[in-house]
């Protein structure tokens, strides 16, 4: 986690991560304990606006999930070009590429208001993975699944333009 953040209390951070995936239809697959026993695997934290979260070309290994505020989503291409992705709203997973394969982050994430995160880092996944194999085996097919939904509607994008 960059500085600037203030820690959140873990169960405060826990509800809001366990309401919001009870609204996503894939998270929501997860086991009705699942969140409160990932728990203690997340960091959560408050953000003021304007910090970066993630910066493009860094090597990475950690997710964010946005628990409330926004996040913009933005690439700077090889010719210079600053496009805007996205925005990020509250529920949604930024950064899970890096934290499975430790690879150089392909765009930045930058908070556009106050906003609270939850942080899952690669050892303590590898944690989950040693204490709870069966909780970490479900978020991580959670992960892959959210993963390969994006790059369909990437592939999808890619033909369209093509046409």
């Amino acid at each position: 986690m960059r500085p600037c953040s203030r820690r959140l209390p873990s169960s405060r951070g826990s509800k809001q991560l366990q309401v919001l995936w009870a609204k996503d239809k894939y998270m929501a697959l997860l086991d009705s304990d699942a969140v409160p026993r990932m728990e203690r695997f997340f960091q959560f934290a408050a953000v003021p606006a304007n910090r970066d979260l993630i910066r493009q070309d860094e090597y990475g290994n950690f997710m964010v999930v946005l628990l409330s505020g926004s996040i913009a989503i933005d690439r700077v291409q090889p010719w210079g070009e600053h496009l805007r992705l996205a925005e990020a709203r509250p529920g949604d997973i930024l950064g899970e590429m890096s934290l499975l394969d430790s690879g150089v982050r392909f765009s930045s994430c930058t908070t556009l208001a106050d906003s609270e995160i939850a942080v899952l880092g690669a050892e303590a996944l590898d944690e989950m993975v040693g204490r709870d194999p069966q909780l970490a085996a479900s978020l991580i097919a959670l992960l892959a699944r959210k993963l390969s939904l994006r790059l369909r509607a990437v592939s999808a994008r890619l033909s369209d333009g093509q046409q």
